[in-house]
């Protein structure tokens, strides 16, 4: 089951200390450009996982452990926050 990348918004909020939601994300697969909140998330495992609403491209994987969140980002070419 998946949901789109609001139902992250608190964790998100926590990695990066604001909504991300609505920071634009451009996945380095296929190029497309938009906010993390039309990400396709999968979250119920050992992590929550971002995928590219076009390709389906891991953009983002966020993993809670003891004390700290781990972030791996490998997936974006670039992130660009609202400030």
């Amino acid at each position: 089951m998946h949901v789109d990348g609001n139902a992250a918004a608190g964790l998100l909020t926590q990695v990066f200390a604001r909504d991300m939601t609505g920071a634009h994300g451009t996945c380095g697969s296929c190029g497309h450009n938009g906010p993390l909140a039309e990400a396709v998330v999968y979250g119920e495992a050992a992590g929550t996982v971002f995928r590219c609403p076009t390709c389906d491209n891991v953009l983002m994987t966020l993993v809670e452990a003891p004390g700290r969140i781990l972030a791996r980002l490998a997936g974006l070419r670039w992130l660009a926050v609202p400030v």
